[in-house]
Protein backbone atom coordinates (compact mmCIF):
# COMPACT_ATOMS: atom_id res chain seq x y z
CA UNK A 1 0.00 0.00 0.00
CA UNK A 2 1.45 3.84 -0.56
CA UNK A 3 1.87 5.81 1.86
CA UNK A 4 0.32 8.85 0.80
CA UNK A 5 2.03 11.45 2.70
CA UNK A 6 5.26 10.28 1.64
CA UNK A 7 4.10 10.55 -2.01
CA UNK A 8 2.88 14.63 -1.19
CA UNK A 9 5.86 14.82 0.36
CA UNK A 10 7.82 13.54 -2.30
CA UNK A 11 5.44 16.03 -4.43
CA UNK A 12 6.16 18.99 -2.58
CA UNK A 13 10.12 18.26 -2.43
CA UNK A 14 9.41 18.47 -6.79
CA UNK A 15 7.91 21.65 -6.72
CA UNK A 16 10.14 23.36 -4.86
CA UNK A 17 12.81 22.12 -6.36
CA UNK A 18 11.68 22.73 -10.04
CA UNK A 19 9.27 25.88 -8.86
CA UNK A 20 10.49 29.56 -9.73
CA UNK A 21 12.21 31.20 -6.23
CA UNK A 22 11.65 34.90 -7.57
CA UNK A 23 8.25 34.11 -8.46
CA UNK A 24 7.38 32.46 -5.33
CA UNK A 25 9.46 35.48 -3.03
CA UNK A 26 7.40 38.11 -5.49
CA UNK A 27 4.08 36.95 -4.80
CA UNK A 28 4.46 36.26 -1.31
CA UNK A 29 5.94 39.96 -0.60
CA UNK A 30 3.83 41.84 -3.01
CA UNK A 31 0.80 39.56 -2.91
CA UNK A 32 -1.41 38.38 -5.67
CA UNK A 33 -2.59 40.16 -8.64
CA UNK A 34 -4.66 37.61 -10.48
CA UNK A 35 -6.16 38.55 -13.89
CA UNK A 36 -8.83 35.93 -13.51
CA UNK A 37 -11.49 33.96 -11.04
CA UNK A 38 -12.29 30.64 -12.23
CA UNK A 39 -15.02 28.72 -10.57
CA UNK A 40 -14.70 25.08 -11.59
CA UNK A 41 -15.46 21.36 -10.63
CA UNK A 42 -13.56 19.71 -7.52
CA UNK A 43 -12.72 16.72 -10.15
CA UNK A 44 -8.76 15.99 -9.88
CA UNK A 45 -8.75 16.01 -13.73
CA UNK A 46 -9.43 19.41 -14.23
CA UNK A 47 -6.83 22.17 -13.25
CA UNK A 48 -7.33 25.43 -14.45
CA UNK A 49 -3.60 26.37 -14.32
CA UNK A 50 -2.62 23.63 -15.96
CA UNK A 51 -5.21 24.01 -18.63
CA UNK A 52 -4.42 28.07 -19.38
CA UNK A 53 -1.23 26.96 -18.80
CA UNK A 54 -0.74 29.75 -15.76
CA UNK A 55 1.80 30.74 -13.38
CA UNK A 56 1.43 31.29 -9.59
CA UNK A 57 -0.50 34.07 -8.86
CA UNK A 58 -2.39 34.37 -12.24
CA UNK A 59 -5.74 32.92 -11.30
CA UNK A 60 -7.99 33.06 -8.43
CA UNK A 61 -9.72 29.53 -8.33
CA UNK A 62 -12.52 28.34 -6.59
CA UNK A 63 -13.41 24.49 -6.87
CA UNK A 64 -16.22 23.13 -5.80
CA UNK A 65 -18.18 19.67 -6.80
CA UNK A 66 -20.44 20.07 -9.76
CA UNK A 67 -19.30 24.06 -9.76
CA UNK A 68 -22.20 25.04 -8.60
CA UNK A 69 -22.72 28.65 -6.22
CA UNK A 70 -23.46 28.66 -2.49
CA UNK A 71 -22.56 32.03 -0.76
CA UNK A 72 -19.04 30.47 0.22
CA UNK A 73 -18.02 30.96 -3.69
CA UNK A 74 -19.93 34.10 -4.12
CA UNK A 75 -17.86 35.27 -1.11
CA UNK A 76 -14.67 34.33 -2.55
CA UNK A 77 -15.77 36.13 -5.89
CA UNK A 78 -16.75 38.95 -4.59
CA UNK A 79 -13.17 39.24 -3.03
CA UNK A 80 -11.21 38.53 -5.78
CA UNK A 81 -13.10 41.12 -7.73
CA UNK A 82 -13.47 43.68 -5.24
CA UNK A 83 -10.39 43.38 -3.34
CA UNK A 84 -7.95 42.19 -5.84
CA UNK A 85 -9.26 43.64 -9.25
CA UNK A 86 -9.50 40.51 -11.32
CA UNK A 87 -11.75 41.60 -13.81
CA UNK A 88 -12.78 37.99 -15.83
CA UNK A 89 -14.75 35.35 -13.76
CA UNK A 90 -15.13 31.84 -15.78
CA UNK A 91 -17.26 29.33 -14.68
CA UNK A 92 -15.88 26.41 -15.72
CA UNK A 93 -17.53 23.04 -16.56
CA UNK A 94 -16.22 19.55 -17.86
CA UNK A 95 -17.83 16.78 -19.74
CA UNK A 96 -17.68 13.35 -17.54
CA UNK A 97 -18.50 15.34 -14.02
CA UNK A 98 -19.73 13.08 -11.80
CA UNK A 99 -22.07 16.02 -9.76
CA UNK A 100 -23.74 16.43 -12.96
CA UNK A 101 -24.04 12.20 -13.34
CA UNK A 102 -25.06 11.87 -9.86
CA UNK A 103 -28.31 14.67 -10.53
CA UNK A 104 -28.87 12.83 -13.63
CA UNK A 105 -29.20 9.64 -12.22
CA UNK A 106 -30.98 10.65 -9.28
CA UNK A 107 -28.72 9.15 -7.10
CA UNK A 108 -27.90 11.16 -4.15
CA UNK A 109 -27.70 11.29 -0.73
CA UNK A 110 -26.24 12.98 2.31
CA UNK A 111 -24.48 16.37 1.44
CA UNK A 112 -23.92 15.38 -1.99
CA UNK A 113 -27.90 16.29 -2.22
CA UNK A 114 -26.79 19.96 -1.65
CA UNK A 115 -24.76 19.56 -4.97
CA UNK A 116 -27.31 17.69 -6.78
CA UNK A 117 -30.43 19.70 -6.18
CA UNK A 118 -28.52 22.68 -7.62
CA UNK A 119 -27.39 20.70 -10.73
CA UNK A 120 -31.07 19.51 -11.55
CA UNK A 121 -32.44 23.25 -10.84
CA UNK A 122 -30.10 24.47 -13.83
CA UNK A 123 -30.53 21.60 -15.92
CA UNK A 124 -34.27 21.01 -15.75
CA UNK A 125 -35.57 17.72 -17.92
CA UNK A 126 -32.45 17.84 -19.99
CA UNK A 127 -31.03 14.13 -19.47
CA UNK A 128 -28.26 13.94 -21.81
CA UNK A 129 -24.53 14.51 -19.54
CA UNK A 130 -22.95 17.00 -22.34
CA UNK A 131 -25.96 19.22 -22.02
CA UNK A 132 -26.98 18.97 -18.90
CA UNK A 133 -23.11 19.94 -18.24
CA UNK A 134 -23.40 23.69 -20.05
CA UNK A 135 -26.97 23.99 -18.58
CA UNK A 136 -24.88 23.61 -15.64
CA UNK A 137 -22.65 26.55 -16.56
CA UNK A 138 -25.04 28.96 -18.21
CA UNK A 139 -26.98 28.40 -14.89
CA UNK A 140 -24.09 29.72 -12.83
CA UNK A 141 -23.09 32.44 -15.12
CA UNK A 142 -26.82 33.82 -15.13
CA UNK A 143 -26.92 33.77 -11.61
CA UNK A 144 -23.19 35.60 -11.18
CA UNK A 145 -24.81 38.28 -13.19
CA UNK A 146 -27.83 38.66 -11.39
CA UNK A 147 -25.82 38.22 -7.72
CA UNK A 148 -23.42 41.02 -8.85
CA UNK A 149 -25.64 43.37 -11.19
CA UNK A 150 -25.77 45.75 -8.06
CA UNK A 151 -22.50 45.15 -6.67
CA UNK A 152 -20.84 48.45 -7.45
CA UNK A 153 -17.90 47.78 -6.10
CA UNK A 154 -16.92 44.88 -7.78
CA UNK A 155 -17.10 47.39 -11.15
CA UNK A 156 -17.64 45.74 -14.84
CA UNK A 157 -16.10 42.07 -14.57
CA UNK A 158 -17.05 40.33 -17.52
CA UNK A 159 -18.54 36.19 -16.82
CA UNK A 160 -18.26 33.86 -18.92
CA UNK A 161 -19.03 30.30 -19.34
CA UNK A 162 -16.72 27.53 -21.07
CA UNK A 163 -16.65 23.59 -21.03
CA UNK A 164 -12.92 21.62 -20.73
CA UNK A 165 -13.30 18.23 -22.46
CA UNK A 166 -11.33 15.86 -20.32
CA UNK A 167 -10.64 13.54 -23.60
CA UNK A 168 -8.86 15.65 -25.49
CA UNK A 169 -7.75 19.12 -23.53
CA UNK A 170 -9.78 21.40 -25.03
CA UNK A 171 -12.10 24.10 -23.72
CA UNK A 172 -14.69 25.77 -25.55
CA UNK A 173 -16.05 28.89 -24.77
CA UNK A 174 -20.05 28.76 -23.93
Amino acid sequence: MKNIRTILDNGNKKYVATSDSSLLKQTAEQGQHPYAIIVCCSDSRVIPEKIFNAMIGDLFVIRVAGNVLDNHQLGSIEYAAGHLDCSQIIVLGHTGCGAVSAALSGDSNGFIKYITDDILEAVGEERDPYKACCLNVVHAVERLKNEFASHSEIGSVTISGAIYDIHTGVVTWL
